[in-house]
């Protein structure tokens, strides 16, 4: 029981020193890989648990497919760490108020949907833990009791992408990009150029 204790606070700690060490990185390489870290660490606090499903999703989807994803991406775009913290205090005010709409809507959507019926099916019983398996038994909970928390961390992620899109967007010297509103707004003079070959001097 002690070792079970000692085991836990290692990796407790390191979770939250590898968490903390990835918004504090100035290198993003280093981020990803210190979130990779904290990955681990939080599979192995999965297992103590008895949790072994909830451990083997963590490695194999975490750290896998989406830390090796984010990994790859940040090496390939190569940013620019100091120039992209130049325009922060720029955008601080239209940011702060991004976050304050997004934060007033999921308020609305929470408060809306706590009704009875959540309350009805919250109180239905839980099987014993010993009568099903650990995957049957993660499912049952998470989709009865906390099906409106597993939606909003959806949305969560969702918005994540689309700031992550954002903050990675960004024009290049030298690079043509597509502006779709400008196709479909030109007209048929910009598009269609007539020209007149006289006869047997074709190709």
């Amino acid at each position: 029981m002690i070792i079970q204790a000692l085991v836990f606070y290692v990796f407790a700690a390191v979770t939250i020193a590898a968490g903390l060490m990835v918004i504090t990185a100035r290198n993003p390489v280093h981020s990803v890989l210190f979130l990779i870290l904290a990955f681990f660490n939080a599979a192995g606090l999965f297992v103590l648990m008895g949790a072994e499903f909830l451990a083997m999703i963590l490695v194999v989807v975490y750290v896998g497919a989406v830390a090796v994803l984010f990994l790859f991406v940040v090496m390939m775009l190569d940013i620019n760490v100091e120039k992209a913290r130049q325009g922060f205090k720029k955008y601080l005010f239209i940011g702060g108020a991004i976050g304050l709409v997004l934060l007033v809507e999921l308020v609305l959507i929470l408060s809306s949907v706590v009704s009875t019926d959540v309350s009805v099916v919250a109180s239905v019983p839980i099987p014993a833990i010993d009568d099903v398996h650990n995957t049957r038994a993660l499912g049952q909970v998470l989709y009865t009791k906390y099906v409106y928390l597993f939606e909003a961390s959806g949305m969560i992620l969702l918005v994540a992408m689309i700031g992550a899109i954002v903050l990675t967007l960004r024009k290049r010297e030298g690079v043509r990009r597509q502006v779709i509103a400008d196709q479909v707004n030109r007209s048929r003079e910009e598009a269609v150029e007539i020209k007149k070959v006289s006869s047997g001097s074709g190709i």
